[in-house]
């Protein structure tokens, strides 16, 4: 199968998904969200507090252990990092405030315009703005620094606290944090749930399919290849909406989103920015990290330590709006992000960087 197949194909199925996940259990418009299952995890092992928001959700370890394995089998897999991590770390912490903001990642933002929300389109427009702003650095030279191989060890460590997820969620110690109500009262069976980011997780290794990549090369390269993955995400989940009657054009009354459109826009606009410095959109971290890439692993944890910082200090947004001092840390975050990308320009780099250095240079 060729390279734009591949892309098309895995983009579909991933929207089929985040259909027929709801379908299955999950909240509406909540089919797949990597901010929002982040965030309920960190609920679940008691990080935060948020009542409903918290289950330990089996699509992450999917996402990781269905990307480990197929890297594994494929020779993929190679242990490396040293680029920036404590950096990294941050700009994880980051993206998900900007996230839990908009109330959803990329993905997220996505499923919920083939749903009808409108709201998604303001995101969407602050999604492309952060890359915007984020090409105009890596075209000033940008970089968190180039990666070491490492010992095979630092590889495992995310794969493994995966398999620790599922064993949590299927045993539920006392320990554990299960929500009674609310989204992170839904979800499908723990197998369904596993299955589904298991073939996330393979097909998005494969085809390298990113949410912030795709627009990125099709701005600075013009190079459409990673976009088509996107377009039939879209497609896919659109047909699904339709046919499950799901489908519910307008701005008010949208499942788990709110209408305040500035902090929609802002809220995505540091999810981009912070995507292109990453090299890659939330999901691709998660992905990256089970092929052995310790620095993604590491950004990870950043997302997870964000989501609870969101919740425990009442920063995240919910259908009322954003609360004043959520308003204040997405601005804060920008900022952040902001003398981030300005301390690591790298002087004398080209201004047309070369396919590599557009596509993340992270592999």
């Amino acid at each position: 199968m060729n390279e734009k197949r591949l892309i098309a194909l895995s983009g579909a199925v991933i929207g089929f998904l985040g259909v027929l996940l709801v379908y299955l259990g999950n909240a509406a418009n909540y089919g797949i969200c990597v901010a929002c299952f982040i965030r309920d995890i960190a609920g679940g092992l008691g990080l935060h507090r948020a009542e409903v928001v918290q289950y330990l959700r089996p699509e992450v370890a999917g996402f990781i252990l269905g990307a480990f394995l197929i890297a594994l089998f494929m020779g993929e897999f190679r242990a490396r990092g040293g680029s920036s991590p404590l950096i990294r770390f941050i700009i994880g912490f980051i993206v998900i405030v900007g996230a839990l903001v908009f109330l959803g990642c990329p993905l997220r933002m996505v499923l919920r315009l083939a749903a009808g929300d409108l709201n998604a389109l303001l995101g969407l427009a602050g999604f492309i703005a952060g890359i915007y702003l984020g090409i105009f650095f890596l075209r000033k030279g940008f970089s968190l620094g180039r990666y070491h191989n490492l010992s095979s060890s630092n590889g495992y460590v995310l794969p493994v606290l995966a398999v620790i997820l599922l064993i949590l969620v299927a045993v539920k110690p006392a320990f554990i944090f299960f929500s009674e109500s609310g989204p992170g009262s839904m979800y499908p069976p723990i197998v369904v749930s596993l299955i589904a980011g298991a073939i996330i997780g393979l097909l998005v290794q494969r085809s390298r399919l990113c949410m912030a990549g795709g627009i990125r090369d099709l701005i600075l390269i013009k190079d459409p290849h990673l976009f088509y993955g996107t377009l039939s995400l879209f497609v896919l989940a659109l047909v699904g909406n339709l046919a499950f009657g799901y489908f519910d054009l307008g701005f008010v009354d949208q499942p788990i989103a709110h209408n305040d459109g500035l902090w929609n826009f802002i809220g995505m606009l540091v999810v981009g920015l912070g995507s292109i410095l990453l090299g890659g959109c939330p999901l691709r971290q998660i992905i990256m990290g089970s092929e052995g890439d310790s620095d993604a692993g590491i950004t990870f944890l950043g997302m997870l330590t964000g989501a609870a910082f969101m919740h425990n200090f009442g920063l995240a947004a919910s259908p009322d709006g954003v609360p004043q001092n959520g308003q204040i840390a997405t601005v804060l975050a920008l900022i952040a992000l902001l003398a981030i990308a300005f301390k690591n320009v790298e002087v004398g780099i080209t201004s047309k960087p070369s396919k590599s250095v557009a596509s993340g240079i992270k592999k």
